[in-house]
């Protein structure tokens, strides 16, 4: 299976029919599974191919259904909901031998230069380093970590930089897409005490509002807050800020919240 050396290149995909799109994957997790940022962000892109010229995704809100697997090429089948005036839906639903592993539903709006307000928390935090390098199995794009990560004890990071490692072309599409890849890093519950900090699972469901374009090329903070959880299941908001401050997208989502060690492959039988 080919793996894509990028995120440009992994948001360029084969257009199979009219409304039917073939991508190829990223560096897969150490499980072989599909990172979920990856195929919301092919979604979007597939959906974004068939809505008319100029207009932008503004929301998307998506269901992971079932993991993908790495070894496997994604196929995307767009629904054309609906084109109005100033706005137009898609549904989208990929899938992985005939079966549906994720489903999104996106929404595009003319862009228009209107009055603008922002009263979104932000987090006051260090400047990102230059260069920090590749960040685990994710190696094409860039993370510096705000909050701790620790990988013994559970503890993952709810804030942070990140960008793609490779530039972008000036293209608002193509960098909405990237943001959408950025958004599903981290975890809302890592740096919880009350007995979920040592917690983690696939993400269930995804939502994400677009604000003001800003580049996935250059340092993005991911700001992550738990909101509530119950029922081995968590819910927390974000923010992704350029550094000087623009807010370029919001997002919710609501992830699994299982021990570790439910998480971590089988060891494997002495003598095997």
């Amino acid at each position: 299976m080919y793996v894509c050396s990028s995120v440009e290149e992994l948001l360029t995909l084969e257009r199979v029919d009219a409304s039917i799109f073939r991508a190829q994957n990223g560096p897969a997790s150490p499980r072989r599974a599909l990172y979920g940022g990856q195929v919301a962000a092919q979604c979007l892109m597939a959906a974004a191919a068939t809505v008319p010229e100029g207009r932008m995704p503004h929301s998307l809100h998506g269901y992971f259904l079932r993991p993908g697997s790495a070894d496997l090429p994604v196929v995307m089948e767009v629904d054309r909901d609906r084109d109005g005036r100033s706005f137009s839906a898609r549904h989208v639903n990929a899938l992985q031998d005939g079966q549906v592993i994720f489903s999104m539903v996106a929404s595009f709006h003319d862009e228009r230069e209107e009055p603008s307000f922002d009263a979104a928390p932000r987090r006051e935090v260090p400047e990102p380093v230059v260069d920090p390098g590749s960040h685990g199995w994710n190696t094409i794009i860039d993370v510096m970590d705000v909050t701790p990560f620790d990988l013994e004890s559970g503890r993952f990071p709810d804030c942070m930089w990140v960008k793609t490692k490779d530039p972008l072309p000036d293209d608002p599409l193509m960098n909405a897409g990237a943001l959408v890849f950025l958004s599903d890093l981290g975890s809302g519950f890592g740096q919880v005490d009350a007995g979920l900090s040592g917690r983690g699972g696939p993400s269930i469901d995804h939502a994400m509002w677009f604000q003001e374009p800003i580049r996935a090329d250059e340092w993005v903070l991911l700001d992550l807050v738990p909101v509530k959880a119950w029922s081995a299941r968590g819910t927390y908001h974000g923010s992704l800020r350029s550094r000087d401050g623009r807010l370029g997208a919001t997002v919710y989502q609501e992830h699994l919240l299982l021990p570790m060690s439910a998480l971590r492959p089988p060891a494997p039988e002495s003598g095997s």
